[in-house]
């Protein structure tokens, strides 16, 4: 050792972890977008919204939900929910999933001529015949997308158009119904680069936020896309884990009675999925019930501080009505609507309060009893509570295994489960470092295991009040 003389310092670790931040709802939705209408156009990358703004940006905006499914979400997320971020995946790409349109004539009004398809404008061709020389962008016309997403050509005064009272136009447009399942499930190439719903992996390193709830309204009634939704979500980054949001699909179950033998038969029974039927209306749009759960969850963890410990079952949404997929109206009872639940279902109902979201079950429920499994609510806050301790105790792996370390992580993690306990986020929580769980063996290997115990509150879903006649009472006729 160096001679000293003289006072100094130095510092040791923290002896308490600060815990680590999370969103706990973070939704992340893949679907279709008219990103030929973007300023910015993100295909099959992950981009994450903070606003409406930036999702039309990067995504585009048309009415046509049924082609464009990711516009869906962005209006029910940002218009009706008012919740955020969101992370969005667009798999149409307008470099593949298009069509050709030969030659046509369209007719010019007050100078203008309108297209009414998807076009892609930088291959569109404007000439004053079928067979005449193409007239040129900027100096004869000018074209541009409106509202509505169609195409405005707009002739110049001294232009070779000027006088024209019809244009011919040639052009390639988007075809979303080229999009399918198999574009939706993505996979990785050659190049190593991942498209579809492997890009869940890309989202925590990109953006240093975990996913909570992944959906694909408009696709995940799809068997397939489901499956791998549900195998996609459980430890993706090989760490995390999330809620699924699926649904029964309306233009085969037209009936409240025909969803569990569907459900089941097609594999939406695990315990991380949330299983919806019907849909939901609002003016003439329809809402797949996974859009509308996915903006209940946001806005009841946002009221709970970004805790994901209340059911969003019995919260309102901001619907008219039930609906199939082809506009079809769907009345639901009280009765009717549990047997939905029971069969580990979530609907939608009229309350006191108007209309509300139904259903605590999972799809596990009820071939699982565990409420762990079956309790929506519970399950998150399980998903949710390993997220924190994962972010939380990265910085403590590699260190040496030695008591310090080890109390730190249980000093640590005591504390925020008592501060849980104290919110009443959880009803009761511990973690030990048992002897009998970590042998010999396992720490030669650099194995530490810790035991968690916690418990969330299971949601008061049935309240009895037992009455009797007091006879009593008659006591008081005589006072």
């Amino acid at each position: 050792m160096a001679f000293f003389h003289g006072i100094k310092t130095s510092e040791i670790d923290t002896a308490v972890v600060a815990t680590a931040q999370t969103t706990a709802g973070l939704p992340v939705v893949i679907g279709t977008a008219p990103v030929h209408l973007a300023s910015d156009p993100k295909i099959n990358e992950p981009v994450i919204c903070y606003s409406w703004t930036e999702a039309v940006k990067y995504l585009g905006y048309h009415e046509n939900w049924d082609k464009y499914s990711l516009c869906e979400a962005m209006y029910a997320e940002f218009k009706l929910f008012a919740v955020a971020p969101v992370v969005f995946i667009n798999v149409l790409n307008p470099a593949k999933h298009k069509k050709s349109v030969a030659s046509k004539s369209v007719t010019v009004a007050n100078k203008t001529a309108t297209i009414t398809d998807d076009v892609i404008l930088s291959t569109l061709t404007v000439s004053a015949s079928s067979s005449g020389a193409t007239a040129k962008a900027g100096t004869d016309y000018t074209a541009a997308y409106d509202d509505d997403g169609n195409v405005l050509i707009t002739l110049l005064k001294d232009g070779a158009l000027a006088s024209a009272t019809s244009v011919y136009v040639a052009y390639d447009a988007v075809d979303a119904t080229q999009v399918k399942d198999a574009d939706i499930i993505g996979g990785v190439g050659s190049d190593d680069a991942a498209t579809g719903l492997e890009l869940i992996d890309m989202i925590y390193p990109k953006f240093s936020l975990v996913p909570g709830l992944l959906a694909a309204p408009g696709w995940s009634q799809h068997p397939e896309v489901a499956a791998v939704m549900e195998a996609k979500s459980k430890k993706f980054n090989s760490l995390f884990s999330c809620t699924v949001l699926l649904d029964i699909d309306t233009t085969l179950v037209k009936s409240y009675s025909g969803c569990n033998m569907w459900k089941t038969g097609n594999g939406y029974t695990h315990n991380n999925e949330y299983v919806g039927w019907p849909m939901g209306r609002i003016g003439d749009h329809c809402y797949y019930m996974s859009t509308l759960a996915m903006g209940r969850i946001g806005q009841t963890d946002a009221d709970n501080d970004d805790v994901p410990y209340e059911s969003p079952s019995n919260k309102t949404l901001p619907i008219t009505g039930l609906c199939l997929k082809d506009g079809t109206e769907v009345t639901l009872d009280l009765t009717r609507a549990n047997l939905l639940n029971s069969q580990g279902i979530v609907t939608a109902l009229t309350s006191p309060a108007g209309w509300v979201l139904w259903g605590n079950y999972t799809g596990a429920y009820p071939s699982t009893t565990d409420p762990k499994d079956v309790f929506l609510c519970v399950r998150r806050m399980f998903d949710w509570d390993d997220t924190v301790f994962i972010l939380t105790y990265w910085n403590r792996l590699d260190k040496p295994g030695k008591p310090r370390n080890i109390k730190t992580i249980l000093d640590s993690e005591r504390i925020r489960l008592n501060g849980l306990i104290a919110r009443e986020y959880i009803l009761g929580g511990s973690i030990d470092f048992l002897e009998e769980e970590n042998p010999t063996t396992d720490l030669e290997a650099g194995i530490f295991r810790f035991h968690k115990k916690r418990t969330p509150p299971v949601p008061m879903q049935e309240i009895d009040s037992i009455s009797e006649f007091d006879v009593s009472a008659f006591t008081a006729l005589f006072d």
